[in-house]
């Protein structure tokens, strides 16, 4: 049996990779420090270990597992914290990342999938949708700091002969998410309508953004797993969907009264995001299946399942 380290595996996409993963017959390890992930979500099949990517012990444990691969879904994922502390997003998100690599290169890893952002590291110079080969300009340390593992990976390629593929995602949404992160939006906005309580949109509320469904990114996982080479691919819908919009199919999906209702925009909040994936579907032959209400219909549905447990 194969063996896999899940980095973040208890948090949102990286327990959906998990599940899959273990239903694919892999031994999977997930390591996970729960700042933000939940250890129920964790498959009961997958080995767990609190442990902080920056740590000696998870260095050493994946010595002593040996996997063949690391799915790196472990972050810092609050862009709004990156701005406010660009050293923590760093310690997290550079060096955290580099502790795998390190251990990598040691117990012989032969690929490192990395969950990069395509929504950060663009930054609003970029055509709409964005395609791999136009030219990053990050404008928070999230993105720089995603853009600058990307760059390490690279090295350890060329040095070392680590096989890593570097996964841009749009906007995930989907079960199992929180309020956290560029994506969060539809979590926010759902917990409120079922609450009865308010959502509130930035600004105007027509700023876009590419909306993913999370089994659709984990598909991507997958399919990098069987991918004979390195490659940095967008994993998006090509397709923007503005912030009111959304307000309007999840208030009718969660069938609240409640009208939109507009505060002040966020400073330096990126105005158009979308992420052309021609690559992926050539390369790795990923393609988004589950359109937007359809994708929200069945994340309003988790959640309404979840309140209820």
């Amino acid at each position: 049996m194969q063996r896999v380290v899940v980095t973040g595996g208890a948090g949102f996409i990286g327990s959906h990779v998990a599940d899959r993963l273990v239903a694919a017959g892999w031994e999977v390890a997930v390591l996970d420090n729960l700042s933000s992930g939940r250890r129920e979500q964790v498959p009961a099949a997958a080995r767990f270990l609190p442990l902080d990517i920056n740590s000696r012990e998870a260095y050493e444990f994946i010595l002593d597992f040996r996997p063949q691969v690391i799915v790196h879904h472990a972050a810092q994922m609050s862009v709004r914290h990156s701005v406010a502390d660009p050293l923590f997003d760093a310690r997290e998100n550079i060096l955290g990342s580099l502790n795998l690599c390190q251990a990598a290169v040691r117990s012989g890893v032969r690929k490192f999938i990395f969950a990069s952002t395509g929504g950060a590291i663009y930054g609003d110079a970029a055509p709409v949708p964005a395609r791999e080969s136009d030219a990053p300009r990050p404008e928070c340390p999230y993105g720089v700091a995603k853009l600058a593992v990307e760059h390490y990976l690279h090295f350890y390629e060329r040095e070392y002969g680590l096989l890593p593929i570097s996964l841009r995602y749009a906007n995930v949404y989907g079960p199992r998410q929180n309020g956290w992160g560029e994506a969060g939006v539809v979590a926010i906005f759902i917990e409120k309508f079922l609450a009865g309580e308010q959502p509130v949109i930035n600004g105007d509320g027509l700023q876009t953004r590419d909306f993913v469904y999370v089994e659709d990114v984990v598909t991507a996982n997958l399919l990098a797993l069987d991918h004979p080479t390195s490659g940095i691919f967008n994993i998006g819908t090509g397709q923007e969907t503005d912030i009111l919009t959304l307000y309007r199919h999840l208030q009718r999906l969660c069938s609240s009264p409640r009208e939109p209702v507009h505060g002040p925009a966020k400073p330096g909040e990126q105005r158009r995001s979308a992420l052309n994936a021609a690559l992926a579907r050539e390369r790795l032959g990923w393609q988004p299946t589950v359109a937007l209400e359809e994708g929200l219909a069945r994340t309003v549905a988790a959640f309404r399942a979840a309140r209820a447990a």
